[in-house]
């Protein structure tokens, strides 16, 4: 029998922005007919418990399901594994440049060069301040390619948030939108009031 669900892969890596990833998985959770597959890497897991004092078994209320980085041969790791696309929350700069430059070292990697050369959504939810040259190009050569998005993780005002949860909340709607799930806590621009 078919999957009648949706999949979006969830790769993350080792920078800052847990709190983040735990929000999108609960938006995905949440959408109809969605299901999120969950691939953390070694760092991934150590700035996850640092941020949010959690482990990898605290994530299987949030993730339909969990792989090893490891785990080569995993579904993802083929193009014949039908998603959505696939988000990377938080992306490394080491994880940029390693799907910048095809080295598919492990099921992260394997995973985000499947969806790009399947041409499925790939959205780099880039962390690293400030940004260097080598981190620019990498993003710039990325952005060229069909159905890739650089978002980075920044902050908005615009919607007068009033707690960090309420742009935690507007920040990963948005990173989810793309795949076509809709969140009340996305609050666009709607001009200025006169």
């Amino acid at each position: 029998m078919q999957n009648k669900k949706k999949r979006i892969l969830i790769g993350s890596s080792g920078a800052s922005g847990m709190p983040l990833l735990l929000c999108c998985l609960e938006l995905i959770r949440k959408a109809e007919n969605y299901e999120s597959h969950l691939i953390l890497t070694p760092s991934a897991l150590l700035t996850l418990e640092h941020e949010c004092g959690l482990k990898e078994k605290d994530l299987q209320k949030y993730a339909d399901k969990i792989y090893s980085p490891e785990d080569i041969g995993a579904s993802p790791a083929s193009g014949s594994f039908l998603t959505e696309g696939m988000l990377v929350i938080p992306c490394s700069m080491k994880t940029l440049a390693g799907i910048q430059t095809g080295y598919t070292d492990n099921l992260l990697l394997r995973a985000a060069d499947v969806t790009i050369k399947e041409q499925r959504r790939l959205i780099l939810a880039v962390r690293e301040s400030p940004l260097s040259a080598i981190h620019l190009r990498n993003m710039a050569q990325l952005a060229l390619l069909p159905g890739v998005r650089i978002m980075p993780l920044m902050l908005t005002y615009y919607h007068c948030p009033r707690t960090l949860e309420d742009m935690t909340n507007q920040v990963a709607a948005r990173l989810v939108e793309p795949f076509g799930i809709k969140s009340e806590e996305y609050h666009r621009w709607e001009g200025l009031k006169t």
